[in-house]
């Protein structure tokens, strides 16, 4: 899968805390900092649009195996990949799972490519998120994002006939 991006140094490695080597007050705060010291606005920005969070999952109940939709949440746009609600999406979503520091480590399903989970396992973020590349339609052009490929709740029917292995 081509990215489209132009290459750009390999950043260094992250501490295990989230924290850059050598103290580098330079160095972006995602690199800087741990998932629980930063500020709201540092936190929202960490999300790279991929909406792959906002999509259904079906657990086994024996084997605890989950196994991701193309079903998406009924307020995500499928466009943007962006919750056309968030201020108001626990409310209106009764399962709606809200992130937070102390939530990523719990929370399995999360793709390995989401930038809290690579955050807070110290991995630095991958050429195409938007605070690398300077540009929001760059998850999108990567590939990485669920645009095109997601369809909405309200159409799915049964979750079980739209089992996908792509979000991985």
């Amino acid at each position: 899968m081509s990215t489209g991006l132009h290459a750009r140094p390999r950043a260094r490695e992250v501490g295990a805390r989230g924290e850059a080597a050598g103290g580098d007050d330079t160095a972006p705060f995602w690199r800087r900092k741990p998932l629980a010291r930063l500020t709201a606005e540092e936190w929202e920005s960490l999300c790279d649009g991929c909406a792959k969070c906002c999509l259904h999952k079906l657990e086994d109940m024996e084997s605890k195996e989950i196994a991701y939709t193309n079903v998406a949440c009924r307020l995500l746009d499928l466009g943007t990949c962006r919750c056309t609600n968030y201020g108001a999406r626990e409310r209106l979503v009764s399962d709606c799972v809200v992130l937070t520091p102390s939530r990523i480590d719990a929370l399995g399903w999360l793709p390995s490519t989401c930038a809290y989970r690579l955050v807070a396992a110290g991995k630095d973020l991958p050429e195409w998120h938007p605070l690398v590349s300077g540009d929001p339609e760059s998850v999108h052009r990567a590939g990485i994002s669920i645009r095109g490929r997601a369809i909405d709740e309200r159409r799915a029917g049964d979750l079980e006939d739209h089992i996908v292995e792509w979000p991985e």
